[in-house]
């Protein structure tokens, strides 16, 4: 796995690493980056840089004119965006729908539930070190869904998202706020707990997007009670408007054992020339003491190995390496790149019996696309930012702040490796609802769930919760 000077240093959180595992990631980062071309040859465009994965041998025209865009769509998006170079773009609200998948970001957050069970083996696993190994596994794993080309729509303040019926896990997710844009989310099954306040940062670059995961997620195994708080690595999405669109998460994904100071480092590494390196993911579990005890290492698209190693990273005798996560199959040419998973996500088959009228699967702008209807989901898109803008008019109006209801603003700011963090914490209140209706005769409602209107609106008047009813009423999906 390359040059090793012994040390056994770990990095911190997002930061550089030490010993020979920084002797490694040193390596890899000199062998460049998939092959960069100036459009030059396109008038208007000169300066902008076509990257193609696979070795660049079409010229950069060429390669431009390729991916999703008609010429019309492309030479009218780029007209709209390149005002914004170099700026953040994720409040965004004037952006086609043709460049969304039917998501959320809120659902996007709960694909990282796909291979809980991961999680579930690391609280069942005695060993330390494997328990530490699984749980990274798990980390790893949802990039595979990440690689996905497609904008998800950006919640409106107060929308949410429930899920069920996915090995034993409750999981509720809130739009906490609307500027910044931020998320926060809960799970729970009978092995552990989740929780993650979602804040991102973006930087527009012409034809690519830097995304900076400025958040915090911390998983509670039940069975050993340790916490572990994970660090990922900023992704960048290339050729948004020329070329074929693909992504990237060059960098570190540390995941520290708050409770014993176990850490787990791991390299993403960049896409280099013809495509060497890309999705390749290396690293060790270290012990408190910064001593390398298994060596990690796979593809974030396909699977990951682990094996137990010595003091200088390398295998140990009589040892063999162990997959312990695999991607599961795919369906075949699916219009978004989704999973199996990704479409029970989008499905009802994961709502919880009376599903809060605030949930994604209600958005009609959501479902138009789903349904193959961009102009209607354009409207509908439009119509939704609109009456957030007028409810945040109506709520400034009275002298009120909006109030999350499932979760709580803390005092806490948290550092992260690309600014503060405002953190919210689960105030246990979804919990108190959903075994409500758990235990009373509503959980029998046979209403069609499918004729909720969407209706995220609230806001709080004289102490008490009230909900905003918008005059305009949407059709019923």
């Amino acid at each position: 796995m390359g040059s090793k000077d012994g040390s056994g240093a770990a990095s911190s959180g997002g930061g550089g690493g030490g010993g020979f595992f920084s002797s490694i990631a040193a390596g890899v980062r000199s062998l460049g980056t998939a092959v960069h071309k100036s459009v030059n040859g396109l008038v208007g465009y000169e300066g902008l840089e076509v990257i193609n994965p696979d070795g660049g041998t079409e010229d950069a025209e060429a390669e431009a004119l390729r991916g999703r865009w008609k010429q019309e769509d492309r030479d009218s998006y780029w007209k709209m965006m390149h005002k914004y170079i170099g700026a953040d773009v994720t409040s965004l609200v004037t952006l086609p729908v043709i460049i969304f998948e039917p998501m959320t970001m809120l659902q996007k957050m709960a694909e990282l539930m796909e291979y809980c069970e991961l999680l579930d083996k690391a609280d069942e696993c005695e060993d330390p070190y494997m328990r530490m190994a699984y749980a990274s596994a798990w980390a790893v794993s949802v990039y595979f869904a990440y690689q996905r080309t497609w904008k998800p729509f950006n919640p409106i303040l107060g929308e949410t998202y429930e899920m069920v019926n996915h090995q034993g896990i409750s999981f509720i997710a809130e739009q906490v706020s609307h500027h910044p844009p931020m998320g926060a989310a809960h799970c729970e099954n009978a092995h552990f707990t989740y929780d993650i306040t979602s804040k991102l940062k973006t930087k527009f670059l012409g034809n690519s997007l830097e995304v900076y995961p400025l958040g915090r997620t911390r998983v509670s195994l039940k069975k050993s009670g340790v916490k572990l708080e994970l660090v990922p690595p900023l992704t960048k999405v290339n050729n948004l408007i020329f070329g074929r669109t693909w992504v990237d998460s060059p960098g570190e994904m540390v995941l520290t054992n708050l409770t014993t100071g176990d850490k787990v480092v791991l390299l993403f590494q960049p896409c280099g020339w013809f495509g060497a390196g890309r999705y390749e993911v290396d690293g060790y579990v270290y012990s408190a003491a910064e001593e390398p005890k298994i060596m990690i290492t796979g593809k974030w698209n396909q699977s990951m190995s682990c094996q137990p190693c010595d003091q200088e990273g390398d295998p140990l005798p009589g040892t063999e390496l162990k997959e312990i996560w695999r991607v599961a199959p795919t369906p075949p040419n699916d219009k978004y790149q989704y999973t199996h998973f990704a479409h029970k996500i989008n499905s009802f088959d994961t709502a919880p019996k009376k599903l809060l009228a605030s949930d994604s699967r209600l958005r009609p702008d959501r479902y138009a696309l789903e349904k193959g209807d961009m102009s209607k989901s354009g409207s509908e898109k439009s119509r939704l930012e609109e009456q957030q803008r007028a409810e945040k008019r109506t709520r400034e109006a009275k002298g009120e702040q909006f109030t999350p209801r499932w979760f709580n603003r803390t005092d806490e700011i948290a550092p992260t490796p690309w600014g503060e963090l405002e953190v919210y914490e689960y105030n246990g209140k979804y919990t108190e609802h959903r075994a409500t209706i758990d235990s009373s005769s509503v959980a029998d409602d046979d209403t069609d769930i499918t004729s909720i209107e969407f209706n995220p609106w609230q806001y709080r008047a004289n102490g008490v919760g009230l909900r905003l009813v918008s005059a305009e009423i949407f059709p019923c999906i």
